[in-house]
This record gives structure tokens, sequence and C-alpha cells, in this order.
């Protein structure tokens, strides 16, 4: 049941802050943080990978962009990463530190891995999810560049994680968005089965997938209008208009 106010009238509980498709790099040893953290994202609408050292996440920032880490600042080997080999300058992600520390200052002396910003633990996971969305809109907050994407009649708000078709809303599942999405900010490019079941899941999970993601995201998006999501046989998909190829 929804809390009350003080006036006896009930209140909605505001809505959790969504994701829409970026790639966060996990680090998180403990079993139960590591589960809470990859599963509450990946629901969210992110795109999770998870380690469980300060030094693989260096690792993986070093050869993989990701839009931004999640580190639990309590890792053993986290006080050392100043000293390892960092990220080139523009691919050095925000970072989130999850900490039981008041000060970050005496823990993590010139870590440099990018924006700094930290939740104290135990933490709510509604913290966690706002404080991610402040560092992925950067240190300037302001209109997103990339916030209302369109295409045609098509368009995505990414700020409310919403598809629209002409008039018509688009009931989407995270899948679905990130898909659409994907292939919305690469219109007229021919995508590879890998490339979007990478986008879309972190991973390839195999031909039949991701003609099925296809195949209910095009039932949806192209079921009363002109068709926007095209196949090219043997190499993949893109979103355009079928006169574009011509």
């Amino acid at each position: 049941m929804p809390p009350s106010s003080p006036n006896g009238t009930v209140s909605e509980r505001p809505a959790l802050a969504r994701g829409a498709g970026q790639h966060v790099l996990v680090v998180a040893a403990e079993p139960d943080l590591a589960e809470l953290l990859s599963t509450t994202l990946e629901l969210a609408g992110y795109r999770v990978t998870l380690v469980d050292t300060g030094a693989e996440a260096m690792a993986r920032a070093v050869r993989q962009r990701y839009d931004l880490v999640v580190l639990d600042a309590t890792l053993p080997d986290v006080p050392s990463l100043g000293r390892a080999r960092r990220p080139p300058a523009a691919h050095r992600p925000p970072v989130l530190f999850l900490t039981a520390f008041d000060s970050l200052d005496r823990l993590l002396p010139e870590l440099g891995l990018g924006e700094k910003d930290y939740v104290t633990k135990p933490f709510r996971v509604a913290e966690v999810l706002a404080r991610m969305q402040v560092l992925l809109c950067g240190p300037n907050p302001g209109p997103r560049r990339d916030a209302a994407l369109a295409y045609g009649d098509l368009a995505l708000d990414d700020a409310r994680c919403q598809a629209r078709r002409g008039t018509r809303p688009l009931d989407l599942t995270p899948a679905e968005y990130r898909l659409l999405r994907h292939l919305l900010v690469n219109a007229h490019r021919v995508l590879s089965k890998e490339q979007i079941g990478r986008y879309v899941w972190g991973d390839f999970r195999g031909d039949n997938a991701i003609e099925q993601l296809v195949s209910r995201l095009r039932r949806k998006v192209d079921r009363d209008e002109p068709a926007l999501i095209q196949t090219r046989r043997g190499f993949g998909y893109w979103l355009g208009s079928a006169d574009a190829e011509t």
C-alpha cells in the first residue's frame, strides 16, 4: 500500500531512476552485493559486466569503453589502483564508489578513474540508481544530447525509457527498447547479429535469440505503419525507410 502523507492522503511512491542500455561495469566481490547490483541494474535497463577485483576492473576499462563504473571501495586491492595502468583520458568513465567510510580522500588518493562520487554502505537501491543517473548526465546537468531520438514518426525518450510510433505508444521490454535504440542511433547502418547481441545482453546469445527479439520488436514498431526495421539477409538488420536502400 502506498505511504500516507502527513495530511492523511495517500502519496505515490516515486519511480526509480532508470537507464537506457548504458554499459555499466560493476566491481564487487561479496556474492550478495554482486547479485543485488547486477540484478537491480539489469532490471533498471542497464547492461552489466560484473568483476570481483579492482585490478580486473582496471584491465577491462583499459580494453573497453564503459559508460559508468560502480565500485565497492572496500575491496582489498582498491587502494593500489592509483599505481595501475589507467584507461586513456577519453575513455575514462565516471565512477560511483560504494564505501563504508565518510571520506574517500583517505582511502582513494589520486585514483583518477574519472568523475568521483560515492554512496555509503549500507545503501538504498533508489539512492544508487539516482546517483548513477546524475553521473551519467555529466558534471554540467542539462538537456541530454540523445534525450529524444527520432526517425520519421518513430521517437524514443531516454529520460522516460518510452518509445512512440506517431501517436501510438510502444509497450517494449527492456531488451526490445535497447535493440530499438541501437538500431535508431545507427539508422541506415547494417548491424550484425553479434553486434546486436553484445549491445542488448552484453554477450552473443545465438542467431535464434536475436531473430526472435527482432521479430517481436518488428511486430510492435511496424504494426500499422510502413516498415522501418529492415533485414539484409546474411548480414543483419538496419533501421530506416525501405526507399533509402534504393
